[in-house]
């Protein structure tokens, strides 16, 4: 029985095991930084590539080996490189493609560390970089109109779940020349599969659902193997961005019980949303999984499910916000996401403080929207935590 004709849980247990002679049956921890050699032909022969054999954990480890080989199986990609955390992943994938006089078009819509490397370091670099509206194509097709290098989105974006069309952009994108790289953080590749929408590098932040238990960093790159091995791999051997051994035997964990995980947390979400909506509260609920949503139809055409993240405005602004947070019982507040447990945050002061008002404007991030991460809980309980803390809110500001 081959394992790559079985199903997605099945390989997502036992894809990319490597056991130990002892034949232990969960994955061993391999905490080393080095390996050693039966001789110094050996040794001579592994850095030149002719012999295949671990010789630095920066370089490669067992336990690294095993996250990659089954991220690549569960996203249908070629080949995949960890990362230490998920903004490492974004930056190798960026940096690593890049020189000076490239041109870079980005999605206006992106997570706040996100948004900083395209409108701020790029530049520092010498790269040209352009914003546009993720949603609007006539926007696309301006910007491509001439050439470009790289092309960067995310979709559902950060915070506002705005849902991007993704094999549009990368026809655009590569009649322009450039590569498509898609964070899918948000969707997992549980619900989205972004290469065979026609990206061409696929990047995570496993800190997120992939580990889901709020306990360890990481991230991921996923891709054609010719570009991993010959483009990324040596930019990430060389500055550093290595993913700890231990954390990826814990995201080899997150993985087994991510399909449970991420169907819960979606049924969860999508009542949820249903819920806020009718609270006399709530201005609006962004979910892709509603009839509301301004792309719903696309959203019902590339993803596989709504997604585990909502979005609420509530009215009154940031004092209705800050007194609805406060007043959460069961669900926590915190900028992490894609967490087992339901968290919260208020984007407009945390995660998207920097990228400022007028930027947050145009991405109607508003002063009254919070970010939710729903999490597995029973959903009688977190609704019912929602609408007690929602009616305190409306008390406190009258």
């Amino acid at each position: 029985m081959a394992l790559e004709t079985m199903g997605l849980a099945t390989r997502l247990v036992h894809g990319g095991t490597q056991r130990s002679q002892f034949g232990e049956t969960s994955e061993a921890v391999f905490l080393t930084s080095g390996f050693v050699y039966d001789s110094a032909e050996q040794a001579e022969a592994t850095f030149t590539g002719a012999a295949e054999h671990y010789q630095y954990t920066r370089f490669g480890n067992p336990n690294l080996t095993m996250l990659e080989d089954r991220l690549a199986m569960l996203e249908g990609a070629e080949a995949c490189r960890v990362t230490a955390t998920g903004m490492a992943a974004v930056h190798g994938a960026l940096l690593s493609h890049l020189t000076a006089g490239d041109r870079v078009v980005a999605a206006r819509a992106l997570f706040g560390s996100c948004h900083w490397i395209v409108s701020t370091l790029l530049p520092r670099l010498g790269i040209e970089s352009e914003f546009v509206d993720g949603c609007d194509l006539d926007d696309w097709r301006r910007a491509l109109a001439r050439p470009a290098r790289l092309v960067l989105v995310e979709s559902p974006s950060n915070p506002m779940l705005d849902i991007l069309d993704l094999a549009a952009i990368a026809e655009l994108a590569h009649a322009a020349g450039a590569m498509l790289v898609v964070d899918n953080v948000f969707a997992t590749p549980l619900q989205q599969q972004p290469l065979r929408l026609g990206a061409d590098v696929v990047v995570y932040s496993c800190t997120k659902h992939i580990d889901g238990q709020g306990r360890v960093l990481g991230g991921a790159v996923l891709g054609r193997r010719g570009w991993i091995e010959d483009v990324l791999q040596p930019f990430l051997r060389n500055i550093g961005a290595s993913l700890s051994p231990f954390n990826a035997w814990v995201l080899l964990k997150g993985l087994e019980t991510l399909p449970l995980r991420v169907a819960q947390a979606t049924r969860n979400a999508a009542m949820l949303a249903d819920h806020l909506a009718g609270h006399r509260m709530v201005a609006q609920v962004r979910y892709p999984g509603r009839a509301d949503h301004p792309q719903h139809a696309l959203a019902a055409r590339q993803m596989q499910g709504g997604g585990t993240m909502l979005s609420a405005t509530l009215r009154g602004g940031k004092p209705a916000a800050f007194a609805f947070m406060n007043a959460l019982r069961l669900v926590a507040i915190s900028n992490n996401l894609g967490d087992s447990r339901s968290l919260i945050t208020h984007p407009a002061t945390t995660t998207h403080m920097r990228i400022g008002p007028e930027e947050r404007a145009r991405l109607g991030i508003g002063d009254g929207a919070v970010r939710l991460s729903v999490g597995i809980e029973d959903v009688a309980d977190l609704a019912d935590d929602l609408s007690q803390a929602l009616d305190q809110a409306g008390r406190a500001i009258g």
